[in-house]
């Protein structure tokens, strides 16, 4: 008799012990490793979205998965490369166009500020505030010329980080498969088909997600781009496709996109109707804010709700808590990760209650269904 079958069994209470530590173990060791776990998420989006690239390359070229990776990322890093070549001469030139006299505009709130202004009868010299104003920013921003070390080391440990994702991103991209045969041997065999299941039915939810994505893009882009010939506001082809871009960014790139247009209001005005630059900047700054709420509760929640089948209310709810629980990021990954937790939740919930786990329409369906759609 072999040793095995007379190794004895561990009793239910063991196997609940040592799963309970391990959990405990893995928050703790999660939780002390904190800082990887938003270059890690990166590191997998940035792979999920060129691993099919890789894999259209591999097969086109017939070569092995390591160098069609390989070969994917050195034309990635050549694009990140030569694009700000492309664009910054285009950027400088734009700039000119804008054709501002920054020293008649500086002169001119020097010569508002030093006139005196009398408020109920009481005369304020404001030009006196504006010179202990002016004192008190240079005294604060002396310091700052002595945290130059400080500057250089977090440019050096932003690069670090970057190299990281890199790193990691090539390793996912190239040994996917294989992780994927590890992690999937870690489960019992009567368990595997189920796992194997849930990475379909999830991979379906983040295509689906990214698929929309694009789509919310291109919408952006067209109602932004209208929106500007309209109202007459400069560059307004490019501070469409600007606006879509900053789509990935939500609610920051709202911020940032305002800000641009702006002072792009404030400085050039309207490119045909004739008011004074401030109102222009006004409506372009009152139009936006409608959008960004539009934006947020209705174009957010209806194309990528509907992509991972998630009602907007939940959508909107996870942009909420995302945005608590893990900033930008979170806003960004907040329906695909509900959509996620939904579909592992029923799976939790029908094998707890011996039910089939796989009774709901499969998101891997849905996503054609979606597609088809489009």
């Amino acid at each position: 008799m072999s040793a095995a079958s007379v190794r004895a069994r561990w009793s239910s209470n063991v196997k609940l012990g040592v799963a309970g530590s391990l959990l405990v173990l893995g928050v703790y060791v999660l939780f002390r490793l904190s800082l990887l776990i938003i270059p890690m998420i990166l590191a997998t989006i940035l792979a999920y979205i060129l691993s099919p690239l890789t894999g259209m390359v591999q097969t086109r070229l017939r070569m092995s998965r390591g160098w069609a990776t390989g070969l994917v990322y050195l034309i990635v890093l050549g694009v990140l490369s030569v694009v700000p070549i492309v664009l910054v001469p285009s950027l400088v030139e734009q700039s000119r166009s804008l054709n501002l006299d920054f020293q008649t505009i500086i002169q001119s709130i020097e010569t508002f500020l030093s006139r005196p202004v009398v408020i109920g009868g009481v005369r304020f010299d404001v030009s006196e505030l504006v010179r202990q104003t002016e004192s008190s920013l240079r005294g604060a921003a002396e310091p700052l010329f002595g945290q130059t070390l400080g500057l250089a080391v977090d440019v050096l440990t932003s690069l670090v980080w970057i190299i990281f994702i890199l790193v990691v991103s090539f390793y996912l991209v190239k040994d996917g498969a294989r992780l994927t045969d590890w992690l999937e041997s870690l489960f019992p065999p009567d368990l595997r088909q189920d796992v194997r299941r849930l990475r379909e039915d999830i991979n379906a939810i983040w295509s689906a997600f990214f698929r929309g994505q694009l789509v919310l893009v291109v919408v952006v882009a067209v109602i932004i781009t209208v929106g500007g010939f309209v109202v007459g506001l400069p560059f307004a082809f490019a501070m469409g496709v600007l606006a879509g871009l900053l789509e990935f960014l939500p609610s920051l790139g709202h911020g940032i996109w305002l800000a641009i247009a702006a002072l792009l209001t404030l400085f050039r005005g309207s490119t045909w109707l004739p008011l004074p630059n401030w109102i222009v900047a006004l409506i372009v700054i009152g139009l936006h804010s409608v959008f960004q709420q539009v934006d947020l509760n209705i174009l957010i929640p209806t194309i990528i709700g509907r992509r991972v089948r998630l009602h907007p209310l939940f959508v909107i709810l996870g942009i909420v808590a995302g945005a608590t629980l893990a900033g930008v990021l979170g806003i960004f990954l907040a329906a695909p990760t509900i959509a996620s937790m939904r579909l592992l939740g029923r799976y939790l919930q029908a094998r707890l209650f011996d039910l089939e786990p796989f009774n709901f329409e499969p998101m891997l369906e849905l996503a054609h269904e979606t597609a088809d759609q489009d």
